[in-house]
Parts: structure tokens; sequence; C-alpha cells
């Protein structure tokens, strides 16, 4: 029986149990590609706190489907879209199908992995960041000389006012508000 309503919203794994919480290996299993995709991922994952070792195989899976999808991308491209049958009815390559198909387990996929912009949303994995938030505000005043450059020299806000400027230039006064 499935659940109603929205999704719950996901937690970010602390790694509190050092088993739980390394950085699972990739599966013998995957295919070339599918390893590519792996590592471009994995650590990743790992570091934001997504990926543990018990999401290995739902990594797996993803990376699997995206493997299949590029495999059958690239068959579709060499191959025509529409092809003739023995009957003579004209229908749709069967790598079509299989791209659809991968694509649709991709991106399930990546909606519970938060590898889109909404799933990374819903996941809250710390993209405020208090080491990326803004700690200085640097006010300029950008004007044209007399042989018109671009000139730019830092606001002497000390005075109360502007530094009067010989060409006519204007000056845009800011205050931060807290939602920065």
């Amino acid at each position: 029986m499935s659940r109603r309503g929205r999704k719950p919203m996901p937690r970010i794994v602390d790694h509190g149990s050092r088993a739980l919480g390394a950085l699972p290996r990739c599966p013998a299993h995957l295919n070339a590609t599918a390893r590519r995709e792996w590592r471009r991922l994995a650590s990743v994952l790992h570091s934001v706190g997504v990926l543990t070792v018990a999401d290995r195989t739902a990594l797996a899976v993803y990376c699997q489907a995206y493997s299949r999808w590029v495999e059958a991308e690239e068959k579709l491209a060499a191959t025509p879209m529409l092809l003739k049958a023995p009957s003579g009815y004209v229908q749709q390559s069967p790598w079509l199908s299989v791209a659809n198909k991968q694509m649709e387990l991709m991106s399930r996929y990546m909606g519970e992995l938060g590898l889109t912009p909404v799933a990374r949303a819903r996941l809250d994995i710390g993209l405020d960041n208090p080491a990326d938030r803004v700690t200085k505000i640097e006010f300029v005043t950008v004007y044209t000389d007399a042989e018109g450059k671009r000139c730019e020299r830092p606001l002497d806000l000390s005075r109360g006012k502007a530094a009067e400027i010989e060409n006519k230039a204007e000056t845009i006064y800011y205050k931060p508000d807290g939602s920065l």
C-alpha cells in the first residue's frame, strides 16, 4: 500500500557510525560508462552527506541506467528513428524505447539522490554555508574619465559624502538590510 500526500523531507546523514558513513565502493558488475558516472558522483554525494554504504545499490542502479541510456542514445544516433518492419509498417526504433525507459529510471533515482535542483532544495544540503556568506560589501564609484575610460574608485563613506568627481558621475548608495 502506498502512502498518500507529499514525500517526507529527506534528512542528511550525519555519518554517526563510521561503518555506515564510509564512502561506498563501486560495484564490480558496472560497465565502464557506469563506473565513470560512479566516480563522478560518489565522492561528491558522500561529502555532502547524501551517500552512505547503505545507499550503494541506489547509486549503482542510477549509474547502470545512465550507462544504458548513453548506449541507447549512441545507437539511436547511428540508426534512423523510424524503421520499416518486414510487414511494411513503419515503427519507431527500439533504441528510442530503451532510451526513454532509462531516462525514466534515471530521473526517479536523481530525485532520490539529490541530483536535481528541486531535490537539492528538498535535501537542504548546506548550500547556505556560513563560509559562503557575504561578510564585506565594498561600495565603489564608477565613472568615465576625460579620456573615456571606465574608472572605479572606493567610496569613502567616513566623510558622509562621496568625493566630487570632475566628470558628471552618478553615485548610488545602498543600505544593506538583514536579508543578505
